[in-house]
Formats: C-alpha cells, structure tokens, sequence
C-alpha cells in the first residue's frame, strides 16, 4: 500500500467515527497526475446524490503531457461503493451533524483507493483537550529520554 495524499486536518477538526475504503472513478491523466503526487485532499469532502456518493473540491494538478486530453483539476468525481454500504452511510449522515471527509489517498494493488471517514465535528474544547493531551505526552517522551 503506496499512501499518496492524506488529510492531516480531519484529525484535528473531526472526531472520526467509522472509516470506509472506497474505489473512484478517474481519467487516465489523472492517474498520472495522482502517481506524480500532484493531488491535494485537504479541502474535499464526500456527498450523497441520488444514491451514489461523490468527491467534491479534491484538487488532482493537470498532467504536464495531457494536452488537449488533460482532465479539470476541481471536477466531481464519484466514489465505488456497494449499494448497502451507501445505504448505511445515508442512515447516519441524516443525523444531525455527520459529514463524510476523506482521510488518505493511496494506491492498492496498482488501484487508487480512498479512505473516507463519517465523521462529527469537534468543538473548540474538544480540540484543546487534544492539544493539551499531545504536550503532556511531547513532555512525558522528554522526561523518559
């Protein structure tokens, strides 16, 4: 398993509560640009439209051979889901306050893959009680050295 592109941000901002591994639909240059590591996934985020689930606003860079065949940086793309895992998902995305993010990009067995995550956002005490537990440990790894 080759990671490619995570999203370092949704750990701090979500609280991750299931992790789903998902195929996508993609060009042929944006394979190419995704094995440059040109992609960033940072802003996207997953949506549910007539039952299949789509990738918005994750950003694969144009391929610098593409030409006229080159792909648009910004498109929608769907994501490979089983019917009763979307219809899983739809029942706990009505809740109030769920979201799906993606979490990492990566290769598996020459595919592209995507880890999405259904997730909750943190409040502001929730992410304090995170920076707070990462120093005590930062301190308690100085003190063990």
């Amino acid at each position: 398993m080759e990671i490619i592109a995570k999203n370092r941000k949704a750990y701090f901002q979500y609280e991750i509560l299931e992790k789903i591994e998902t195929g996508i639909v993609l060009t042929g240059t944006e394979v190419k640009s995704i094995r440059n590591r040109d992609v960033s996934i940072n802003e996207s985020f997953a949506h549910i439209d007539h039952d299949e689930v789509f990738i918005y606003e994750m950003h694969i860079g144009h391929y610098k051979q593409g030409n006229q065949q080159n792909h648009e940086p910004k498109r929608v793309r769907k994501l490979l889901l089983h019917k009763r895992e979307i219809n899983k998902i739809i029942g706990k995305v009505k809740q109030k306050g769920y979201t799906m993010v993606p979490l990492s990009l990566y290769f598996k067995e020459g595919l592209v893959k995507v880890e999405l995550a259904l997730v909750r956002g943190k409040t502001t005490v929730d992410k304090r009680e995170d920076i707070k537990k990462r120093t005590v440990e930062r301190e308690i790894q100085r003190a063990m050295r």
